[in-house]
């Protein structure tokens, strides 16, 4: 299925693009984020198991178990702070 992934702050960064398209048979967003990993380099540490990372889907914020369809939006950014 396709795919739009988001990427934001330090993630972006990681990542070195603000999206992509992706094809991918992951069902949920962990799977999707498990996925990313096994690109490794500064994206895998980013979005590596323990650290802090909020995720949405089609612009809301979602759990790492929700599922994923044809055409969905995911977000990967780390948690904001305030001051």
């Amino acid at each position: 299925m396709n795919i739009t992934v988001r990427y934001f702050a330090s993630i972006r960064e990681a990542a070195g693009t603000a999206s992509e398209e992706l094809d991918t048979e992951a069902g949920t967003i962990a799977e999707l984020r498990a996925e990313l990993l096994t690109r490794g380099g500064a994206l895998a540490q980013a979005l590596a198991p323990g650290r802090a990372v909020r995720m949405a889907l089609n612009q809301a914020l979602a759990h790492e178990h929700a599922g994923l369809s044809e055409g969905d939006e995911v977000a990967f950014f780390p948690p904001v702070t305030g001051g």
